[in-house]
């Protein structure tokens, strides 16, 4: 999936103003359980996550991005190559805490099981984040507050999970990826999504009922849909459309990657041009 910078777009802004120091959420989860076999042959010997995107891999970037921000505790939930992960991190950075749960089925579900692990480890607010995204920075900025859903506006080259938002930018309803047109504006899931404690109380019910009757291969989103239905869950939208990011999944994504987030001696060359 890629992201273009777009410049004429309805922008979508959050008042941060409304919020004090103390409401900013400081913990993190991260999902690194999968095998990336999309970026097979780069994903032979280390997880996705470990894939470098000039020079520098897509995990030093994310918990980059974590530390500008002032996170305090990173929870990774590891599957394929764990050990990878652990030797490059270990457990402490920079003031950052790392912990690490390991999903033993991460060859047999999808995402839904490694979020159901972290049920009993994260008992805090908490952004979630997805081990294939690059992006900069200051777009967690407006993230770190809870119960908010990342978006960008969806274009003809985008795919995946979608949503439609009301006049306020809460979101109404979940669509899953679709090539058939359709009328309403809808606006792709970013794979970044903060949370309150009541809220993670509640997907923590609905994750137990859909683990408990085998469901094990469907995507977090399935829950998050029903809940958004259901009226449990209330997400508030924040626009990613200014400034870059990029989900990698493929060896084009990541050659596209490459493009928005070049190497730093490059960047310096070309800002001392400008």
């Amino acid at each position: 999936m890629l992201f273009l910078m777009s410049t004429n777009i309805e922008c979508m802004h959050i008042n941060s103003g409304n919020y004090n120091n103390d409401n900013r959420i400081t913990t993190a989860l991260l999902l690194a359980a999968g095998t990336g076999s999309r970026l097979y042959p780069l994903t032979k010997n280390s997880p996705k996550c470990l894939t470098l995107v000039n020079e520098k891999s897509i995990l030093e970037r994310l918990v980059t991005n974590l530390k500008q921000q002032g996170f305090k505790r990173l929870v990774i939930v590891t599957g394929y190559k764990k050990e990878c992960i652990v030797d490059f991190l270990g457990d402490q950075t920079e003031g950052l805490s790392i912990e690490y749960i390991h999903n033993p089925l991460y060859n047999t579900t999808n995402n839904i099981y490694s979020l159901w692990m972290a049920r009993t480890i994260i008992n805090e607010p908490f952004v979630l984040l997805e081990s294939d995204l690059v992006l900069e920075t200051s777009l967690l900025t407006d993230m770190m507050y809870p119960d908010r859903i990342a978006v960008a506006k969806m274009q003809p080259w985008l795919n995946g999970t979608t949503v439609t938002l009301n006049s306020q930018n809460i979101v109404t309803q979940f669509q899953p990826g679709t090539t058939e047109p359709y009328r309403e504006t809808r606006y792709k899931t970013v794979n970044i999504y903060s949370f309150s404690i009541s809220s993670w109380k509640e997907i923590i019910k609905k994750m137990n009922q859909f683990i408990s009757e085998g469901s094990v291969n469907c995507y977090y989103e399935t829950i998050f849909s029903k809940m958004v239905e259901e009226k449990k869950l209330l997400l508030e939208a924040i626009s990613f459309d200014e400034k870059p990011w990029y989900e990698i999944d493929t060896i084009g994504d990541l050659v596209e990657a490459e493009k928005l987030f070049p190497l730093e001696s490059s960047r310096e060359v070309a800002c001392a041009i400008i």
